[in-house]
């Protein structure tokens, strides 16, 4: 029974007094059920709201025999929630009257404001200046508002429906939906519900003008039966923030499924004109939040999808993935499914190979994926043991079976030998039936259900679906700060910088700086005359290299600053006169401090050039990046991104996943490339950015990686000094 008598209770604005009110007023209420104001009403009373319940209408005395007042000025102060049903323009002058009633929160369903251009966004501005002053939190504009499944409080005009109660039992961990989009958020819930999840709370965030996912997360989390965050953000507002609540997610046995659009221009255009989002370098944001064990997903496919498996099993092992079928042609595709979707296959253990063998014929494709044929037509039981040598394999992290479903009675034995393996695994099952959108028998989805396994319809979607799942799964298992390179980056301490002025930094100071931290560099040495270049050139050996040097000359070769192989004496003298005469061409007026003479790096068969780099993005901290030099980088983009505090072993696996990784392995008789050594440099390269909050970039452009055992080198450096000083990230 709702009541509409409610005391003051001067309570503090909190997100959760959002979410779970207890007093709730619409303005603008109706009894029309074709209004927005209708079906706000009609969904609390649907929902058999039983806390305090004010309405405000400036034309009825009553609705439905409820009681109505004219203003928000008549309501009682205090209230948790307040619902706007009010046009673009009676916003902000509702807004200071919640302020001045001391609400806690309030919906807010307009539109017209960031979304419709740079006159909305100066009118959000205003509606966000104001709900600050008046200590008002704002859920919008431009959204459909939050609900409450777990209590049935629904503060939206979409239509409410209770959610489904589920048998308790495996899999049953429930849903939160996030999305900035209250369309998506919608299409969101009703994917989880038809894959047989419960939803608890749906949250449509809008504009976000005060308001952000990040606010609606930290309460969501709090939460008993939320087990899975589902997540459509357009623009990340508070990136700090979501690291956090993911390290509070990862501590509870919790999960967040995030995807957000923007990877491509056309992508964040359309995020700006849908609610004003100003989209971020989203790569950065992905690694870094994959690295917390938030799942990064591309698509709403694949966050429905990944959602489904972390809610039926939350907590993912490590460990490449089991394929089953009852079918040679699945078997060949789902090598093309994993290869595209990132999915690695597990090699059996000697013991379960065996297990396999004393199964099936032997004439029977017993690898991985593993197809039992016909046998199990005949002796149904051959799947439930098949699965369950696979699942006890301790270098199988997932299952994946994939069966053509067969007349009802087939589905329903299918169901019976494989859903008490799939219950009792401790490892995240995929049980894919094909041929959607073919409907399955109901006594089968009713068995299904009712054990709370992951059914897809589509082998490539569940492959996809568990690739994410394996990257939680690494993450997880993967230590927060690796072990430094043999402790060569100095104990993790940060560069002195010293009194460099801001910007960039001259070649040979970065690299003196880099080889004190333990990156080897050539021999060589600065010299600011021609004798002092002979010198210099005696003492480390013919041939040299020269190049000139200047904070201000981050691009040497373009004014011809740079001379290699310079054979002797006679040669070094005519590229001194040389080189300087480039230089006083190309950029008149130009002071160089002097120039670098260094030893040619000598280019043994088998020796590759990479680039190794770390920045410090502004809102998530520094990342680091591995690639091949040359084409590889700069056409193909062949580079892969790491939190700088990355361990030797993630590195090395991050290079064995670039597309000419091939060539670091050894190709046409030469030798494999020192990858251990690239990665120790790579360890310090990254520790070096993350601890010396002066870096905005640090670049090393060649690293000339030679055969295995012998190291590497960095050829070139770029150190760039941040203007304005930070706090470490």
């Amino acid at each position: 029974m709702m009541n509409s008598s409610l005391d003051a209770r001067g309570l503090t604005p909190s997100v959760a007094r959002l979410l779970k009110p207890r007093a709730v007023a619409i303005v603008g209420a109706s009894d029309d059920p074709r209004s927005i104001g209708g079906n706000v009403l009609a969904n609390l009373k649907r929902a058999g709201f039983g806390g305090h319940l004010h309405l405000v209408s400036r034309t009825k005395a009553e609705i439905g025999g409820h009681p109505c007042v004219a203003s928000i000025d008549d309501l009682p102060p205090g209230l948790d929630a307040v619902v706007l049903n009010l046009p673009q323009e009676a916003v902000l002058d509702a807004i200071a009257a919640c302020g001045r009633r001391r609400v806690n929160g309030a919906v807010v369903f307009a539109s017209g404001f960031a979304e419709a251009g740079p006159e909305g966004r100066a009118l959000q501005e205003r509606l966000t200046a104001l709900a600050r002053e008046a200590g008002v939190l704002v859920n919008g504009p431009n959204g459909l508002g939050v609900i409450n499944y777990v209590d049935g409080i629904p503060l939206t005009f979409g239509e409410y429906q209770p959610m489904p109660e589920l048998a308790a039992g495996v899999g049953t961990a429930s849903v939160a939906v996030i999305a900035q989009s209250g369309a998506v958020a919608n299409a969101i819930r009703d994917s989880l519900v038809a894959s047989g999840l419960r939803v608890t709370f749906l949250v449509s965030t809008g504009n976000e003008a005060v308001l952000s996912a990040e606010d609606f997360l930290a309460p969501i989390l709090d939460d008993a039966a939320t087990g899975v965050v589902t997540l459509f953000v357009e623009q990340i507002r508070q990136p700090r923030k979501l690291l956090c609540l993911a390290t509070r997610a990862r501590e509870r046995g919790k999960r967040l499924v995030l995807m957000q659009p923007g990877r491509t221009e056309a992508a964040r255009v359309a995020a700006q004109s849908h609610t004003g989002a100003v989209a971020g370098d989203l790569a950065v944001a992905r690694v870094i939040l994959a690295h917390a064990g938030v799942a990064v997903v591309d698509g709403l496919d694949a966050l429905t999808d990944v959602a489904l498996l972390l809610a039926a099993r939350p907590v993912p092992q490590r460990g490449g993935a089991a394929v089953m079928t009852n079918s040679g042609a699945v078997r060949g595709l789902a090598f093309d499914f994993a290869h595209d979707g990132g999915l690695e296959l597990a090699a059996w253990s000697p013991a379960t190979a065996a297990g396999l063998r004393a199964l099936f014929p032997p004439y029977a494709a017993l690898d991985n994926p593993l197809d039992m044929g016909t046998a199990a037509f005949t002796r149904p039981e051959l799947m439930n043991r098949a699965a369950q040598l696979l699942i006890d394999d301790s270098g199988v992290g997932a299952l994946i079976v994939a069966m053509f479903p067969g007349r009802p009675p087939q589905q329903v034995e299918k169901a019976e030998q494989l859903l008490p393996v799939i219950r009792g695994s401790p490892k995240p099952v995929a049980f894919v039936m094909l041929g959607d959108p073919l409907p399955l028998d109901p006594t089968f989805m009713a068995m299904v259900r009712r054990e709370g396994a992951a059914l897809f319809r589509s082998t490539e979607r569940a492959a996809r679906a568990m690739a994410a799942v394996n990257a939680v799964a690494r993450a997880l298992a993967a230590p927060d700060d690796g072990p430094a390179a043999g402790d060569r980056a100095g104990g993790g301490e940060p560069l002195d910088l010293g009194d460099l002025p801001a910007g960039s930094v001259a070649e040979y100071r970065a690299k003196a700086l880099l080889a004190a931290a333990g990156v080897p560099v050539p021999p060589g040495g600065l010299a600011t005359d021609l004798a002092q270049a002979e010198g210099i050139a005696k003492r480390v050996g013919f041939p040299v290299a020269l190049k000139a040097q200047a904070a201000a000359l981050t691009h040497k070769s373009d004014a011809g600053g740079v001379i290699l192989n310079v054979a002797d004496a006679d040669a070094l003298r005519t590229a001194w006169e040389t080189l300087s005469a480039n230089v006083r061409s190309a950029r008149p007026g130009l002071a160089l401090d002097g120039v670098l003479v260094e030893a040619m790096a000598p280019r043994r068969a088998g020796s590759i050039e990479l680039i190794v780099g770390a920045r410090r993005d502004p809102h998530w901290g520094a990342v680091l990046m591995l690639g091949l030099g040359g084409i590889w980088v700069e056409t193909l983009h062949d580079v892969a991104l790491l939190p700088a505090g990355a361990g030797k072993p993630a590195i090395v696996e991050a290079l064995g996943r670039l597309k000419g990784a091939a060539v670091l392995r050894g190709t046409r008789g030469a030798p494999p490339v020192d990858v251990a050594g690239v990665a120790d440099i790579a360890c310090i390269v990254g520790r070096l950015v993350q601890r010396t909050p002066d870096i905005a970039e640090l670049e090393i452009n060649p690293l000339l990686a030679r055969p295995e055992g012998q190291g590497a080198q960095a050829l070139d450096a770029l150190i760039v000094r941040r203007a304005t000083p930070r706090s470490r990230g």
